[in-house]
């Protein structure tokens, strides 16, 4: 048995699927990207980015989309009953490895200093909406 779970305060699936679902003491996360709560898929809300009609970069900030992954996983812990503390792995999708890979290790260095899960970082070539990063995500639940 499991229980489907949303967050007010992140950003809506573009999808059919919970933003996390429990199972047992574990918290499973669906993948969580930067976009900003109340966008939708229609709605880029992705912090650091504009782009023009055409769908081409106007302004690209890499980092403020990092931090805004990392506060939308923050926001589906809370909303489920875990924390930040209670990751104990983390899966990582980034566009572009080579550009993206030294920002996002040094921000995420500054999340997870106390807290370390496991790791995995891959690259691949592309997300739903236009975003370069998105996480997938285990914890546990006290």
């Amino acid at each position: 048995m499991s229980d489907k779970i949303n967050a007010d305060k992140a950003p809506k699936p573009v999808g059919l699927y919970p933003h996390a679902r429990r199972v047992g003491n574990l918290l499973f996360l669906s993948g969580v990207g930067p976009r900003t709560a109340g966008s939708d898929a229609n709605d880029s809300g992705v912090p650091g980015l504009k782009l023009d009609h055409n769908g081409n970069f106007l302004e690209f900030d890499f980092e403020a989309q990092c931090r805004s992954v990392f506060d939308n996983v923050r926001a589906v812990l809370e909303a489920s009953g875990s924390s930040w503390n209670n990751l104990v792995d983390v899966t990582v999708f980034l566009v572009n490895m080579k550009r993206d890979f030294a920002t996002y290790n040094r921000v995420y260095a500054e999340y997870f200093k106390e807290a370390q899960p496991c790791r995995t970082t891959v690259e691949i070539n592309s997300l739903p909406t236009p975003i370069a990063i998105e996480l997938k995500c285990i914890a546990t639940i006290d």
